[in-house]
């Protein structure tokens, strides 16, 4: 079974929803720049992490909206080829966080979720 490692959320307007979760959930935003303009990490009161919001721009514009938790898995390439021959549809390319790699899938009913395969430090 995998964990949910992360979540984040793609909007037009990622800084006004950033103001949302400070205001409800009493998060607090930390700009992360994506070369013009800022997405945010979500930063709990106890300075864990929350998760990010981000802009439908650039690398995100083909991120379906809502939250998208990342799920890790084994081995990213596996894991990609299982969701596609179950009726699965990988949305956008392999992406690199580090020497870590994921990926968003959409499920049969139409659900999103990124699979993440950690990398070795």
């Amino acid at each position: 079974m995998s964990d949910s490692l992360w979540m984040d959320i793609t909007t037009e307007d990622a800084d006004a929803l950033a103001d949302f979760y400070v205001n409800v959930m009493g998060w607090k935003k930390e700009a992360f720049d994506m070369g013009g303009y800022n997405d945010y990490v979500m930063m709990k009161e106890d300075g864990s992490p929350a998760g990010g919001i981000c802009h439908k721009r650039g690398c995100n514009s083909n991120i379906p909206g809502g939250w998208v938790p990342y799920f890790t898995v084994a081995e990213l390439d596996s894991a990609l080829a299982a969701s596609k021959s179950a009726g699965g549809q990988q949305i956008g390319d392999i992406r690199h966080h580090g020497k870590s790699r994921f990926c968003i899938i959409k499920d049969p009913s139409g659900a999103c979720c990124a699979l993440y395969e950690q990398g070795e430090e």
